[in-house]
């Protein structure tokens, strides 16, 4: 629902003051597309586009920015990718085509970014890089990072936990009776 691929049979749903509920497909798919990042569990990269060029696809689609490539390239030296970004998508790690989706993600400075085991293909310290900067991204940027993972340990101190276990979510870790014991 946060993601606005679905919509609400009852209610509304506000990001950033703006009520989704109201509006029509094309301004949906535009707002979806300033407002929200998308980081998925697998790439899903344009394989016949470069490194750089998967990671400008949103700025394009929105038609904004002066300093896209820029601010491309950035992400992409944050993420350790500096010397991929001319290589096609296809050419690239599993690892690797995951960190250009994670830029890809970042570059339109979403308020909400709804990432899927982002760090689940990364090794150790490439995730913990990761982790780190979707933390300072989120507060350099006031961004909201909704991270759906089975690696909670990954992610340290967060601002909020809400663990689902058997279809109930509970605020914090899962309460100590719901765990299973051998």
């Amino acid at each position: 629902m946060i993601g606005l691929l679905d919509s609400p049979t009852n209610g509304q749903i506000f990001i950033d003051g703006t009520s989704t509920t109201t509006l029509n497909d094309d301004k949906i798919s535009s707002f979806r597309n300033k407002k929200l990042g998308f980081i998925f569990q697998f790439s899903n990269l344009l394989s016949d586009l470069t490194v750089l060029e998967n990671v400008l696809l949103p700025v394009q689609i929105a038609g904004t920015s002066n300093t896209a490539k820029k601010d491309a390239i950035d992400l992409l030296k944050i993420v350790g990718l500096e010397d991929q970004i001319s290589k096609r998508a296809n050419k690239i790690s599993g690892g690797q085509a995951q960190r250009v989706a994670i830029a890809r993600g970042l570059i339109n400075k979403p308020s909400i970014v709804l990432a899927d085991e982002p760090t689940g293909n990364l090794d150790s310290i490439t995730s913990q890089k990761i982790v780190d900067l979707m933390k300072s991204m989120a507060k350099k940027l006031n961004q909201t990072f909704i991270i759906v993972t089975h690696d909670r340990e990954h992610f340290g101190e967060v601002d909020r936990v809400i663990t689902i276990k058997d279809g109930k979510a509970f605020e914090g870790d899962v309460p100590s009776e719901m765990e299973i014991t051998a």
